[in-house]
């Protein structure tokens, strides 16, 4: 293994800040991890399929407007409206989960390990259902008038040029607008989700069922309605993250949720998982060590890193950097 220390410290600037923007999807991914884990204390793998179906909105929304041949006032138009398509299909699929998969056991008062094994089934259902997209058209003669849409299903689909970003310099440092955009959105959605949870009456009613479901629901908060909204915010960040990562990989799969999803809930147990800001600090500090970490030994080693940091935190501190759960945290 030869170690790159010249090249890490040449550009520790440029790296720290791709770092970051990789971090801040992690971050905004993670946010569904924590928000039900927090309210439910169960691990929701099928969010990664949540995130990578709101890549695909976002993709298919810049093509049928016509975001390939655009540019100007019209690029950006389009590019709203492929946010909020990323946000709606992401939070649908995440109130489908929540009516379709959880609320039926939750009713029942199932083991949480039976809502786990439910979560993995909808993660694979989710993804093989996206992935067998062509055959699902051809089952209704559809798949020539949505050739573009259902064609290359199990492989990459790509909306490269589409996004001309432009590169600054600042004091010697070469940064992406993009890598800027997307640390900037992120930290603006947290900052509101933050505010919002702490400081609104649906918020508190979040904490609240967090911290103990029964006297929430005697003090007159619905635990049902709570658990939706948890994971309509958890869909809508998910929406946002996909949004993101759109614009700066600009390219998505069937299984893209898969590595994803596993390095933000990485993140989000870094932070400690049931902590909104921990999402946030976890998410930053792993997209960090990752982009370091792949400049000094390689970016073969990049998801490696990734997963060492994972079990060492598990090892060495298993609630996480900030460790204070939902139900806990402070108006």
């Amino acid at each position: 293994m030869n170690l790159n220390f010249e090249f890490f410290f040449n550009n520790l600037p440029e790296l720290t800040i791709t770092g970051l923007a990789f971090g801040a999807i992690y971050a905004l991914i993670a946010l569904g991890y924590t928000m039900v884990y927090g309210v439910l204390q169960l691990i929701n793998f099928a969010h990664s399929e949540v995130f990578m179906y709101g890549t695909f909105a976002m993709l298919w929304t810049v093509m049928a407007l016509g975001g390939r041949d655009a540019g100007g006032i019209q690029l950006i138009a389009i590019l709203i409206a492929a946010l909020f398509a990323a946000m709606a299909m992401s939070a649908l699929i995440a109130l489908a989960l929540e009516r379709i998969a959880y609320r039926p056991l939750i009713k029942r008062d199932a083991p949480r390990l039976i809502a786990l094994i439910s979560a993995i089934g909808c993660s694979f259902f989710l993804a093989e259902l996206m992935g067998l997209r062509n055959k699902i058209a051809g089952w209704f003669g559809l798949d020539d008038n949505l050739r573009e849409y259902v064609g290359k299903a199990k492989i990459n689909n790509s909306m490269a040029g589409v996004v001309e970003a432009p590169r600054w310099h600042v004091a010697g440092v070469n940064i992406s607008s993009i890598d800027v955009i997307v640390v900037v959105a992120a930290l603006a959605m947290m900052i509101l989700l933050d505010q919002f949870v702490r400081r609104s009456r649906l918020g508190k009613g979040i904490r609240a069922t967090a911290q103990d479901s029964e006297t929430a629901a005697l003090m007159g908060v619905n635990p049902t309605r709570t658990i939706q909204i948890t994971f309509l915010i958890g869909g809508l960040m998910a929406g946002i993250a996909a949004f993101l990562y759109m614009l700066k990989i600009e390219t998505t799969k069937f299984d893209v949720g898969f590595l994803l999803g596993v390095k933000a809930f990485t993140a989000a147990v870094l932070g400690g998982i049931g902590n909104l800001r921990g999402a946030l600090l976890g998410g930053l500090v792993l997209g960090v060590a990752e982009n370091w970490g792949q400049a000094i030994i390689g970016s073969e080693w990049r998801d490696v890193i990734a997963f060492v940091l994972l079990v060492l935190i598990l090892l060495f501190r298993p609630t996480g950097l900030l460790g204070e759960s939902l139900g806990k945290a402070r108006a």
